[in-house]
C-alpha cells in the first residue's frame, strides 16, 4: 500500500511528493515538527502537540502556515486514508523555499513548506520493551542551547542513539555539566523513596507534552513530584527510571551505563503510570 502524504495542502502518493532542494529545511534545517501517536485511529493529546508547535514556530520568527482546524482535518484525512490504527502522524514546517540559499531569512512572503505523513505502528500501546525495560548509556550533550524548539536539528540526537545501540543499550541520556539533562528523543525521570524526579521546564529540555500529562497524572494520583535536576550518580542510585515521548508513552529504564537500577527490573510506579496515561490518554483521545 503506497501512503497518502500531505504537501502544501495537496494529498499525494508518497512517491509523488516532493519539496524543493533550495527549501530552507533542506538547506538550513530551519524547520520545527511535532510527532503526535495515534491509538484506536484517534489522536493523542493533540491540541498539546499544536500549542508547543505554535511556540516553536514563535521561537523562530516563523509564521504559522495553518489554522488549528486545517491541522486536526490533515491528521485526521491521513489516518483515515492509510488507514492508521495505531501509529504516528508526523508534521513539519519549514520557512519555505526563497529559489536560494541565503543565511538571511527569505521575504516575509515566502511560504511555509508544510509536510504531513503516517507511520502505521500495530501494537503501539503494547511494546514488550515496558514489560522488560529500556538500558541507557550517558553521554555528554553537544546540542545548541534552545532544546525547548522542537526543530529539525536532530543530528547529535540520532549520533547518541547509534552510540547506545552500539553499546548494546537502548538510548542514551545526555549530560551537561555532571547532570542529565534528557534521553535523545524523550524527558527523563528517577524515582527515589516514592518521589519522581525529573528535570525543570528551561531552555534546556524540551517542554515534552507526554511529559506534562504524565506529572498531572502523577498528582493526581497523589504521587510526589520534585522538578529539579539530577546527576547520573542519582539515577544511577535511584530506586526507579523512566523516560517518557509521545512514542514510547512511559517506559521504564533498568540499566545506566550497565548499572542496574533498583532491583533491575521494571518498578511499580513507572508500570502504574504507564497504565494510567494510556487509559486517560485513550479517553480524551480525538
Amino acid at each position: 500500500m503506497t501512503r497518502t502524504v500531505y504537501v502544501n495542502a495537496e494529498y499525494l502518493p508518497e512517491d509523488q511528493a516532493k519539496v524543493s532542494v533550495f527549501d530552507r529545511g533542506f538547506v538550513m534545517a530551519d524547520g520545527v515538527y511535532e510527532v503526535t501517536s495515534v491509538l484506536d485511529g484517534k489522536l493523542i493529546d493533540f491540541a498539546g502537540h499544536l500549542a508547543r508547535l505554535k511556540r516553536s514556530l514563535d521561537g523562530l520568527q516563523m509564521k504559522n502556515p495553518l489554522s488549528d482546524d486545517e491541522y486536526l482535518a490533515a491528521h485526521r484525512r491521513l489516518v483515515a486514508e492509510n488507514g492508521v490504527t495505531d501509529g504516528m502522524v508526523y508534521l513539519q514546517v519549514t520557512r519555505g523555499n526563497p529559489g536560494d540559499r541565503d543565511f538571511a531569512f527569505p521575504p516575509e512572503d515566502t511560504q511555509p513548506t508544510v509536510v504531513m505523513f503516517t507511520q502505521s505502528k500495530p501494537g503501539l500501546a503494547d511494546s514488550p520493551a515496558a514489560q522488560t525495560g529500556w538500558k541507557v548509556i550517558t553521554t555528554e550533550d553537544l546540542r545548541w542551547a534552545r532544546r525547548d524548539i522542537k526543530t529539525v536539528q536532530l543530528l547529535f540526537p540520532s549520533l547518541a542513539k547509534m552510540e547506545a545501540k552500539a553499546k548494546g543499550a537502548d538510548d542514551a541520556w545526555l549530560v551537561e555539566d555532571g547532570r542529565v539533562t534528557e534521553g535523545t528523543s524523550n524527558n527523563a525521570y528517577i524515582v527515589k523513596g516514592g518521589v519522581i524526579v525529573t528535570r525543570e521546564l528551561s531552555n534546556d529540555i524540551l517542554h515534552g507534552i507526554t511529559r506534562a500529562a504524565v506529572l498531572r497524572f502523577a498528582r493526581e494520583a497523589q504521587m510526589q513530584v520534585e522538578e529539579r535536576s539530577f546527576t547520573v550518580a542519582e539515577a544511577q542510585a535511584a530506586d526507579e527510571a523512566f523516560v517518557t515521548s509521545a512514542s514510547s508513552f512511559v517506559m521504564p529504564v533498568v540499566a545506566i551505563d550497565g548499572q542496574p537500577i533498583g532491583d533491575g527490573k521494571v518498578g511499580g510506579v513507572a508500570r502504574r503510570l504507564r497504565e494510567i496515561y494510556l487509559e486517560e490518554s485513550r479517553k480524551a483521545a480525538i
